[in-house]
């Protein structure tokens, strides 16, 4: 009687079985979490970074000897008080220029409408009249859609509410952060806790560089850009000028799209030559600021690839709009230390492998020699 067949043992056990479905499963969830939860997610990014921008004004008060609950107190204090004053300041006149710009808008239509450029465009439209039809009825339609005007209003409400909520957050870290940073850290085996504490120091440190770096970059480009509109003689310098300091949140794409849209402005407010005179003055401010500015001030902080920062502005920007642009940097630099520590992490373990491989073979061959 022939015995039966013994069926070959499977290589894959159960277990593996196991590991791989809650993998998935994992990143299924957390798929589901992030897209869920971005609006979340944004506000809690930007707390942080100001809650680490703060955090090393008070670490400032500290070496001086001041209690580090004093210490935020003081900061705390003094960035309201910053704030509060630069609306007192920057408020009224940048309203009275904006009532300004919205009064003087048929004027701005006239202008638009009879330039080369809308000439050419109109010659070209089979849709011109349409086209025009809609620049006549804008201002009647913004003007008396109450839709419009309460949509508009939701999203000022929207944004107050969410500054006001990463306001209250950035403290909150500011004050129990570093205890949660702390717990988790010591968790951590004892001979990894040095390493992951030196991970979140540069972490740290990048987040608190970049940040001032770029307060420091944008107060230079909303005060230059508005000296020379002012001197120019551009109506409506102010709101202009700060537009453009606000521009450089977002490195390389937001310059350059408020250069165009500034030139545009000027051209149709006071002539072609001062046009021509703002657009030859941005393109040589974006590349100081692009070539010289910005690799002074980011060198030893940020240290991230131009065209992988062009990257990650495009797909932030496309995951939580002008928040993850302005977070696409420190993120991307983030991310980059990260995979820097895994990957020399994994180096020293392959060549220590490679070294308990090797050490046999030698000294066989040495005893051999002998």
């Amino acid at each position: 009687m022939r015995a039966p067949r013994q069926l070959p043992q499977s290589q894959v056990s159960l277990t593996t079985v196991f590991t791989v479905c809650f993998g998935v499963l994992a990143v299924c969830a957390l798929v589901l979490f992030v897209t869920h939860t971005l609006v979340a997610l944004t506000i809690t990014a930007g707390a942080l970074m100001i809650a680490v921008a703060l955090d090393h004004l008070v670490a400032l008060l500290v070496e001086r000897r001041v209690k580090r609950g004093l210490a935020i107190v003081i900061v705390t204090v003094a960035s309201l008080g910053l704030l509060v004053g630069a609306i007192l300041l920057l408020i009224p006149p940048v309203v009275s220029q904006t009532k300004l710009l919205v009064a003087r808008w048929p004027q701005l239509k006239a202008g638009i409408l009879n330039t080369e450029l809308y000439k050419t465009a109109r010659a070209k439209l089979a849709n011109d009249s349409h086209l025009e039809e809609l620049l006549q009825r804008l201002p009647d339609v913004v003007s008396d859609t109450a839709g419009t005007v309460l949509t508009v209003l939701g999203g000022v409400l929207n944004a107050i509410a969410a500054a006001v909520s990463i306001f209250f957050l950035a403290i909150f870290m500011l004050i129990f952060g570093g205890q949660v940073v702390d717990a988790l850290l010591g968790e951590a085996t004892p001979e990894r806790r040095e390493r992951y504490r030196k991970v979140v120091l540069k972490i740290y440190d990048l987040i608190g560089g970049y940040l001032g770096g770029l307060f420091l970059i944008c107060s230079i480009n909303a005060t230059c850009a508005s000296i020379m509109l002012a001197i120019a003689g551009i109506p409506f310098f102010l709101p202009l000028g700060l537009a453009s300091g606000f521009s450089s949140l977002v490195p390389y794409a937001g310059p350059a799209v408020m250069a165009v849209v500034v030139t545009l402005l000027a051209m149709i407010t006071a002539g072609f030559w001062k046009g021509v005179a703002c657009a030859i003055y941005f393109v040589i401010y974006g590349q100081i600021e692009g070539n010289i500015l910005g690799p002074l001030i980011f060198r030893r902080t940020v240290h991230v690839n131009p065209l992988i920062v062009l990257l990650s502005i495009i797909f932030f920007s496309e995951i939580a709009g002008i928040i993850g642009a302005i977070l696409a940097v420190p993120l991307t630099a983030a991310i980059q230390i990260v995979l820097r520590e895994v990957l020399r992490i994994r180096r020293e373990r392959l060549d220590l492998a490679r070294t308990a491989l090797n050490s046999p073979g030698d000294t066989l061959s040495g005893i051999q020699k002998t």
